[in-house]
């Protein structure tokens, strides 16, 4: 049966606007589905009504749009703009958009400080500082700041530097610190080897190992050779980094080098920064919701999420092939960088070169990171099995509903519902619960969110589908509710293990639904009707499955336990501590500014503010996370 579009839909269409602009499709419930830009939006909307659409992506959407939004630009530029900012603001789920919901690493200078530090963020913003990223691996970054602190032994304490401390600390006599707060440089002196920290993240080098090599030589000469060693280790530190840089193209190269490599729905895009001619890094980033979109769609939309939150934009991005919009693209990134960025698509020479081995290292990339899902689906399908053996289950474990509660001395309770299928993650089935009908009674609290989630699956069955205390944290999807867990875990001993059960009974659903709980401290788990509990082998694949699923268990509910605490003020929070009245509160908040730099903070940071003893301060960070 060929689609028809509702009366409604119809009805939209035929007063569609010829003019430039941005588009949104909507569910009935008016959620995004897809946000696009078009030239003309009377034909780009239209066209997802045709009779004949070969994409099945497209097929599937438009049988979910129920209304279409459109908004009118002036220009293909404003459009392009509406389009990102609706995209990161409704992170719809049709469209193509780099993979994971976290942000990526960035390495912070905080230039506009008078001795900048030099920090990891995963957020830019415009406060004077310079930002290099991003970096797809925090670990990475980190490894890249030790080895820089080596070369340019930046500053990490909190002091405020007058120059005149007594005495530094012990970075300083581990070479790790430079030491202005006692004198040691200046601040002309430190900021001078900060431009060069980062003219060295900038790919500028050998300007740095000249200057180090002549300090080294002089030192040599003076015979003060304990100096001269120090030089000498920092080159070696340069070494170390430098050694995997190299020079691929003319020394005033400045380019992004762009490519990308799909297979079965999966896309994988490379890119290679070129400084000066030196290829000082590459990073790269899976896509999702690539299925059915065309090669040039998928590396348009690349383009212009990772240039919207790049820190640098270099003269030139080198692609594969082109890209419809490369000159609105171009236009954007030029307003960004202000000065003239060229897209170019190289059929020949050493630039061709770049971009075929940016494509075959996205292929070898792509292929690596299959092989370790398909090792993790093997994985996977090893510890259901165990499980399955090890707790006596009647069949594999394929979908695990795992329960936790999460409060602060018994208040803003909240219970999580997570959802794993497989041995992995089904996000779209996680589901929060604010607890409503007791307060600091663990059992009560599992015992409410048992209850509902149990009588979500009866309401289900039965056609009804509305529960306004539930959290949702995706869209409401029946299945999340419909289907029966294999195996339901709870976080806990006996006691919420007798619960369970319980609840299982009124429901007429016990010996259906097989129940355990799981006891942190032993790694013991309790089953119905066995006097002894059972302990998974330690290296087993089944234990790490339970220890995931519980983990993330714990972790869904501390995450929705903030979210609600948060609502009800940052003084009734810091005042829930033991130890903590309304002015350890003011003076805590005095040190700090807000409440998510307290829970930053480490104990020993806390423990630092005047009047806040260590025990309290393990109090504070004990609740805070």
């Amino acid at each position: 049966m060929s689609y028809q579009p509702s009366e409604r839909i119809r009805e939209l269409l035929s007063n569609l606007p010829t003019k430039p602009g941005v588009y949104l499709h909507k569910d009935a419930e008016g959620n995004v589905l897809y946000v696009g830009k078009a030239i003309n939006l009377r034909n780009r909307v239209r066209s997802y009504f045709h009779t004949n659409v070969d994409s099945i992506k497209t097929q599937r959407l438009r049988r979910q749009i129920a209304d279409i939004e459109v908004i009118t630009t002036e220009s293909e530029l404003e459009a392009l703009l509406l389009e990102m900012t609706l995209i990161k603001q409704h992170r719809p789920q049709f469209n193509v958009r780099l993979k994971d919901d976290k942000r990526y690493p960035y390495i912070k200078v905080h230039w506009a400080d008078p001795f900048p530090k030099v920090t990891v963020t995963r957020r830019m913003v415009r406060d004077g500082s310079r930002y290099f990223g991003p970096y797809t691996s925090a670990w990475a970054v980190q490894q890249t700041l030790d080895l820089l602190r080596k070369i340019f032994p930046y500053l990490t304490c909190d002091r405020v530097i007058t120059g005149k401390d007594e005495r530094a600390c012990l970075y300083y006599d581990i070479k790790l610190c430079c030491a202005p707060c006692i004198g040691a440089v200046n601040q002309e002196q430190y900021r001078a080897m900060i431009r060069q920290l980062m003219d060295f993240l900038d790919g500028k080098s050998d300007h740095i190992v000249k200057g180090i090599e002549s300090r080294m030589e002089k030192a040599a000469a003076d015979l003060n050779f304990e100096k001269a060693a120090e030089f000498r280790d920092q080159l070696k530190a340069i070494e170390r980094i430098t050694a995997r840089q190299k020079v691929i193209g003319a020394s005033d190269a400045d380019q992004d080098v762009v490519a990308f490599a799909r297979e079965e729905g999966e896309a994988c895009v490379q890119i290679f920064f070129i400084r000066q001619g030196k290829l000082i890094g590459r990073e790269y980033f899976m896509l999702d919701n690539t299925e059915g979109e065309s090669d040039h769609e998928v590396l348009q939309e690349f383009l212009t999420q990772f240039y919207e939150d790049a820190a640098y934009i270099p003269k030139e991005v080198l692609l594969p092939s082109e890209v419809e919009e490369a000159r609105i693209i171009e236009e954007w990134l030029r307003s960004k960088k202000n000065t003239k960025v060229s897209i170019r698509v190289p059929q020949r020479g050493k630039k061709r070169e770049l971009v075929e081995m940016a494509t075959e290292n996205a292929h070898d990339t792509l292929a690596t990171l299959r092989q370790q899902w398909a090792a993790d689906r093997s994985k996977h399908v090893q510890a259901i099995t165990e499980l399955q053996d090890a707790l006596k289950l009647p069949g594999p474990p394929a979908r695990i509903e795992c329960y936790d509660i999460s409060h602060t001395q018994g208040t803003q309770t909240v219970g999580s519902m997570v959802v794993f299928v497989q041995g992995a993650p089904q996000k779209s089935d996680y589901r929060r619960f604010n607890v409503q009908s007791v307060e600091n009674d663990d059992y009560g609290a599992m015992r409410e969110v048992l209850t509902r989630r149990f009588q979500r699956y009866r309401d289900t069955l039965a056609g009804e589908l509305h529960d306004p205390n539930e959290i949702k944290s995706r869209a409401d999807r029946p299945t999340a509710w419909a289907i029966l867990p294999d195996l339901l875990l709870i976080d806990g001993g006996k006691g919420q293990l007798a619960v369970g059960r319980e609840v299982l009974r009124d429901f007429d659903l016990e010996g259906e639904v097989p129940i355990a709980s799981l006891a942190k401290q032993e790694e013991e788990i309790f089953l119905p009707d066995r006097t002894t509990s059972v302990f998974l082998p330690r290296r087993s694949e089944a234990l790490y499955l339970v220890q995931r699923v519980r983990d993330e268990a714990h972790r869904f509910a501390n995450e929705g336990h903030r979210k609600r605490r948060s609502k009800v003020g940052v003084a009734s929070i810091l005042d829930s501590i033991p130890g903590v009245g309304p002015h350890r509160r003011q003076v805590l908040l005095k040190r700090f500014g807000s409440l998510e730099a307290i829970r930053d903070a480490s104990v020993e940071e806390i423990a630092a503010v005047p009047g806040i003893p260590v025990h309290v301060a393990e109090e504070i960070k004990a609740h805070l996370e």
